[in-house]
């Protein structure tokens, strides 16, 4: 198998100065699945491009390591109407050359963070075959679970003065923020949330969240905020290891919004290294836009007042509408708290559910299902786990955001579930070929654990179930007064809940 290696990546592992963390897991995880690191002669031009000789002398002998593509395919028919039709740059074009090595079948994959290579990608039909580093970090573990040696434990809130700051997670941070060791001992008693990697208790991520009034002063931020209460992002790291770490802190960040009922969340990011672009990227597709800068660094924010559009459903959560249908959702015990794992019962272990899991950690999750009643975007999952006349309880709320039936093929149907479903490849292959008619898939954001739990009896005497064979069963559609009475019951903050 041979990996082929966008021209960012190489040069961000193969400088004289490594602060990036995920390039190395990255290529350990590469080796450790016995890919060939392939470089392509672009790339190679682009490095004998730097003014510094020095430098591109070093760089060279470093590629003596990669396996080189001496003489590049011709452009096939499809790349080249594609390249047409996208490409703006000459940099658009040597891109375009690199995507075509995939589609001839030359290389099996590319490991890029370029967007636009992964559109066009998606355009000829190979995005399965290009990777960024998290998403290929992901099919590392999926399908290596034996190699996984990346664990780390749940999230900890914990004060500033019990992180290490000699820790080489914080080495970017320090070379990026002039004072930045000064202001962490000035936080010493503030908290922050983080992880660790169990094997050597080094960090994995770290954020710190600010809430600020209507009285703060924005005088550096050029064009200056209007008053408003904010959550300021005010320190936001993540290694890329492939467990969606990033979505599970987008979920504290926006936990902690809702609780504190701000208007807007905003951070100040610099743009220069392919860990800011992507944790930028990560911004955006949940909502948060550009708005200016603060000195050197760009200002990004997020509106949090109340609003809902299910065409929009990332930008718009945690927000949910009653307008649309309500359903129960029968899940078994085995499965609840491996893919809910913040809906975890009082009767259960932390200690079970130690090691994150891309699953465990994203927002945006699979269910898969052979119902007959199938949920549309937009509509409200009311969670129940199965377990009885006492022990069955509700527990969580989700949102529907794209609901799937139909498939090419087997191996399609994996595709799209593996990473965030709870069930590993050979589990998936046993759904499908369970039965000739094939399941559906609902594809849902996390949204809310229910503070207060009540079980199948306290249904029942609600009036939502009519006893206890009317347990629910797959998607199972509630009246919007029944839902109402499950909120009062189970002392739901109805904050996220728009009319």
């Amino acid at each position: 198998m041979k990996a082929l290696l966008d021209t960012n990546i190489i040069i961000h592992r193969e400088t004289s100065h490594v602060c990036s963390q995920d390039i190395g897991i990255l290529y350990k995880w590469i080796e450790r699945r016995n890919y060939e690191k392939v470089i392509h002669p672009v790339t190679l031009d682009e490095i004998r491009k730097y003014q510094d000789q020095d430098v591109v002398r070093d760089f060279l002998i470093k590629m003596e390591g990669y396996e080189r593509i001496v003489h590049p395919s011709p452009l096939a028919k499809e790349v080249m109407e594609i390249s047409t039709q996208v490409d703006n740059t000459e940099n658009d074009k040597q891109d375009s050359v690199l995507l075509n090595e995939v589609y001839v079948g030359r290389v099996d994959i590319l490991i890029t963070e370029d967007k636009k290579i992964h559109k066009k990608a998606d355009l000829l039909g190979i995005g399965s075959k290009v990777f960024t580093i998290d998403t290929f970090l992901e099919l590392a573990i999926s399908e290596s679970p034996q190699l996984e040696d990346y664990p780390v434990l749940n999230v900890r809130k914990m004060p500033f003065a019990k992180v290490d700051l000699s820790d080489p997670f914080f080495d970017s941070l320090k070379t990026d923020y002039a004072g930045f060791e000064g202001w962490f001992v000035r936080k010493y008693d503030e908290d922050a949330y983080i992880t660790l990697n169990a094997k050597n208790q080094h960090l994995l991520s770290f954020l710190y969240l600010k809430i600020e009034t209507e009285n703060e002063r924005y005088d550096d931020i050029v064009p200056t905020f209007a008053p408003k209460k904010r959550l300021k992002i005010g320190t936001f790291k993540v290694v890329s290891n492939g467990l969606r770490l990033g979505e599970r802190f987008l979920k504290i960040i926006f936990d902690n919004a809702l609780k504190n009922k701000v208007d807007e969340v905003y951070v100040t990011i610099f743009d220069r290294s392919h860990e800011q672009r992507r944790l930028i990227d990560l911004l955006e597709v949940w909502g948060f836009v550009y708005w200016g800068m603060k000195g050197e660094e760009k200002v990004y924010i997020r509106d949090f007042r109340p609003n809902y559009n299910s065409a929009s459903l990332l930008h718009n959560y945690p927000y949910v509408s009653r307008k649309h249908d309500i359903y129960l959702v029968a899940i078994y015990p085995e499965y609840h708290t491996e893919l809910l794992p913040d809906s975890i019962l009082t009767t259960e272990s932390p200690l079970d559910f130690v090691e994150d899991r891309p699953y465990r950690n994203a927002i945006r999750k699979v269910f898969i299902s052979r119902s007959f009643n199938h949920p549309r975007q937009g509509d409200i999952l009311v969670f129940y786990r199965t377990g009885g006349f006492y022990k069955g309880v509700v527990t969580t709320i989700g949102v529907v955001q794209e609901v799937r039936s139909t498939f090419a093929d087997e191996q399609d149907f994996i595709s799209y579930c593996k990473n965030i479903s709870v069930f590993p490849e050979d589990k998936l292959r046993k759904q499908w070929n369970y039965k000739p008619s094939k399941p559906f898939v609902v594809h849902f954001l996390y949204v809310y654990s229910f503070p207060h739990r009540i079980n199948l009896k306290e249904l029942i005497d609600l009036g939502v179930l009519g006893g206890i064979d009317d347990a629910p069963r797959g998607f199972r559609r509630i009246s919007l007064e029944q839902f109402d009475k499950i909120l009062k019951a189970t002392k739901s903050d109805e904050s996220f809940i728009i009319d």
